[in-house]
């Protein structure tokens, strides 16, 4: 009688070959994050501090807010329109694993994404940044070990800068059970997550040495065993956020179809620039940036805001959420949604102080991060290690169920394009 093994585990002489590629690509990955972060952060201090104090300027006043990022808008949208590779696909119609973009595209695509991030734009780093490592190691590998797939190599690529970015390979693994069925040849679901999972280890153990967590860990007191209050609790604060992070869903494609209907990108980002400085004068600098510090920032003085205070600061970062990605700026949503949903934690508390902050805090970010990134797997996970605590675990397993039924019915925050090359600035290829 014959066996089926068409299921059966690859060869363990398979992963081992692979093991050593997969460190490789994950460490490389991690130092491919840091260079870029780094430089950003060169030009931030360049454009927020040097520069504001040789000319002796306040850089929270209004009008410098307002002209950094208008001019960031306009030096972005000068690029994105007339430099080689367009600054790579628009994020807005891009998800965190996408084909990889051709190396020529690579320069204009780290211009944009350094000066979205020093600029104080409100995205994150992470699609910019896997496209920009994605680039690179495919044709590295393809040179090295070309034997390799491209579509393994952006599996592990991605994977790698994934653990770096969110400081664990388990980020990876979650967010990957959701693609691995893209991968030929069956098999255990472990089987086809052993190599990205240890490319995710070799990048977060990569930028743990280099640069500690992206995501700050707020160690609160623990939860412990959740009781009834604490369950009512998180469903109400997990719904309120889910309808904050789904306002900015249904909105955004609106505003991208305004602003591409400009059709022009020097003019449509210049005019994004213009809008994000004017928000930014009226959130102030706790607004600006993909949020992460910034979230600390309003942990740490939660006693200066009151309530109406951070709902203002929830809008104006919502809105600012919106504009950026709709405007043609290069960026991810997953960090400013981290930002608005900490922000919605915090509005709980100020109204209901009996809350406890860290439950509070974990399911205003469970919220708003579900519907911005559609995934229920990233936004536990990412709710969890913000707060720090796995007591609230068993909480947010039940809380987003109720979120999810209104997420489910909802579009993604993404804009589909009819094609890779349908649009000028979005080269792509093998």
């Amino acid at each position: 009688m014959a066996t089926d093994t068409s299921h059966e585990a690859p060869p363990l002489r398979t992963h081992l070959t692979l093991c050593i590629p997969a460190i490789l690509v994950g460490a490389v990955s991690a130092v491919g994050l840091y260079a870029v972060e780094e430089l950003a952060h060169a030009v931030e201090h360049l454009l927020w501090e040097t520069l504001p104090a040789a000319w002796k300027i306040d850089p929270a006043s209004g009008w410098w807010i307002f002209g950094v990022l208008t001019l960031a808008g306009v030096v972005i949208g000068l690029v994105v329109q007339f430099a080689p590779g367009h600054g790579g696909t628009d994020s807005a119609t891009t998800e965190l694993i996408a084909p990889p973009l051709r190396l020529s595209a690579v320069p204009s695509l780290l211009a944009v994404t350094v000066l979205g991030l020093a600029g104080g734009v409100s995205l994150g780093p992470e699609i910019p940044i896997i496209a920009f490592n994605t680039a690179i190691l495919v044709a590295l590998v393809a040179r090295l070990w070309p034997g390799i797939g491209t579509e393994l190599v952006v599996i592990i690529t991605a994977a790698g800068t994934i653990g770096a970015l969110f400081g664990t390979p388990v980020a990876a693994a979650l967010v990957f059970t959701g693609v691995v069925a893209g991968f030929k040849g069956g098999g255990a679901l472990w089987d086809r997550l052993f190599i990205p999972l240890v490319a995710a280890g070799a990048g977060t153990i990569t930028m743990r040495w280099l640069d500690g967590p992206q995501l700050p860990e707020a160690g609160f007191s623990q939860l412990g065993t959740p009781g009834a209050a604490d369950l009512v609790a998180g469903l109400g604060v997990t719904i309120a956020a889910t309808l904050i992070g789904l306002a900015a869903v249904y909105v955004f494609p609106h505003a991208h179809r305004f602003f591409h209907g400009l059709r022009n990108p020097a003019v449509y980002i210049a005019l994004g620039g213009a809008v994000l400085g004017v928000l930014g004068v009226l959130g102030g600098p706790v607004t600006l940036f993909k949020g992460a510090s910034q979230m600390g920032e309003l942990i740490r003085n939660q006693g200066d805001y009151s309530a109406a205070d951070l709902v203002f600061i929830i809008a104006v970062k919502l809105a600012a959420l919106v504009v950026a990605a709709a405007a043609g700026f290069r960026g991810g949503r997953i960090f400013p949604a981290v930002f608005i949903g900490t922000a919605a934690g915090l509005v709980a508390c100020a109204i209901f102080p009996t809350i406890p902050l860290g439950l509070a805090l974990g399911c205003g970010i469970l919220g708003v991060v579900l519907p911005v990134a559609r995934d229920g797997w990233i936004a536990l996970f990412i709710a969890v290690v913000v707060v720090g605590d796995a007591g609230v675990l068993p909480v947010l397993c039940i809380a987003i169920l109720p979120a999810w039924l209104l997420v489910s019915r909802a579009p993604e925050m993404l804009i589909h394009a009819p094609s890779p090359t349908a649009a000028k600035g979005s080269p792509v290829g093998p």
